[in-house]
């Protein structure tokens, strides 16, 4: 789950300050350090998960959605690697972890599609789903 997602959950409103966002990732959750939680918001606000309107943080709802969902199929993929190969989900998400020294900074998804065709998984039902 995303770690913006867990923060909404647990207060209750897509409404932050800064300092609360940090606060609730960093200490309530204990999901980051405070300086990940930093970045985490920052990169939120580059990609427009998170909006900054008058000093308060408000939490895109549909970008959000699109973060879990993207979420959701490379966690699906693995899994599905996994029990085609007979392995512990930990193992595959190492050897997709392997495959970024390989193929550079691709997507973690097409990653773990291109495990999956590396070890003779039938990834056949993924290749529509994914964004490239």
């Amino acid at each position: 789950m995303h770690p913006i997602k867990r923060a909404v959950e647990y207060k209750g409103s897509v409404e932050f300050t800064r300092s609360e966002l940090v606060g609730i990732l960093a200490f309530s959750l204990r999901l980051m350090d405070v300086k990940a939680a930093k970045k985490l918001i920052a990169k939120s606000l580059e990609e427009g998960l998170l909006e900054e309107l008058g000093g308060v943080l408000v939490v895109n709802k549909a970008l959000l959605a699109e973060e879990e969902a993207e979420e959701d199929l490379f966690n699906e993929m693995a899994a599905h690697i996994a029990g085609s190969l007979g392995w512990e989900r930990e193992e595959v998400i190492e050897g997709i972890k392997s495959m970024r020294e390989r193929y550079g900074d691709l997507d973690e998804k097409v990653l773990a599609y291109l495990f999956g065709m590396d070890k003779g998984v039938d990834m056949s039902r993924f290749k529509d789903r994914l964004d490239v």
